[in-house]
């Protein structure tokens, strides 16, 4: 964020970004739930915020049963937690009578086990799970419903609830050699590992670019991030 760039420059903390993986957090119901196929960024928020939540299917459209809705969630210490409440909610705050977890196996089983449940996670735990899961999709307010998946995760049209995800590591901690071989060994393997906790992973042409950049970086040849990033105008 600008401030934490900004703190950092105060303080004389130089920093180099790599990106390593995208965050697509799908929204899921059971695979018995035959009326939800999609949502809109607004009757997320109404189902999610403390304040006057909706709490049945109708009060979300009112063709839908008017059955009262479960919901499954990470617990609060989880940083998909925080990505969608700040994504969904903005400063609203979120109903605290859902079911939390900060095991996502948990979820999928509490969704996938009631008609009437809705949660989020990550796409990789909901494509492990398509036989009990449906994966809702998602309208940004643009009257275009975007269903998750790899591409639309990687392209930003799963918008507003994809992300690219960064490692960040300090300029002069990135001068000594077990940091060096720890970041290279994260480049190395991020497109493999990133599925198994959940995310997607980027191109093969972003882990080159940033093979590339580290190596610059290592041998002292590259400009860190935050010095460009200090140097770019704030739009």
């Amino acid at each position: 964020k600008e401030e934490e760039a900004a703190n950092c420059a105060t303080n004389g903390v130089d920093w180099y970004e790599f990106e390593v993986a995208y965050d697509g957090i799908t929204v899921v119901t059971s695979k018995e739930n035959t009326w939800v196929s999609c949502l809109t960024v607004d009757q997320l928020k109404q189902l999610w915020q403390k304040e006057n939540p909706a709490t049945t299917w109708a009060d979300l459209n009112s063709e839908w049963p008017a059955d009262t809705i479960n919901l499954y969630g990470p617990g609060t210490d989880s940083g998909t937690f925080d990505f969608f409440v700040e994504t969904i909610l903005g400063e609203a705050d979120i109903r605290e009578d859902f079911n939390p977890s900060e095991d996502d196996n948990v979820l999928v089983s509490g969704v996938g086990g009631d008609v009437n449940a809705l949660g989020y996670f990550g796409l990789a735990y909901y494509e492990a799970n398509t036989d009990t899961l449906n994966a809702v999709g998602v309208d940004n307010n643009t009257d275009e419903c975007v269903t998750p998946s790899q591409d639309s995760v990687r392209d930003g049209s799963y918008a507003p609830l994809s992300r690219p995800l960064f490692v960040y590591v300090g300029a002069d901690a990135l001068k000594r050699p077990e940091v060096q071989e720890f970041v290279r060994f994260y480049l190395e393997n991020a497109a493999e590992l990133a599925p198994e906790v959940g995310y997607v992973a980027s191109p093969d042409e972003v882990y080159a670019a940033d093979m590339k950049a580290f190596e610059d970086d290592a041998a002292g040849t590259g400009t860190p991030d935050s010095q460009q990033v200090m140097a770019t105008p704030a739009s």
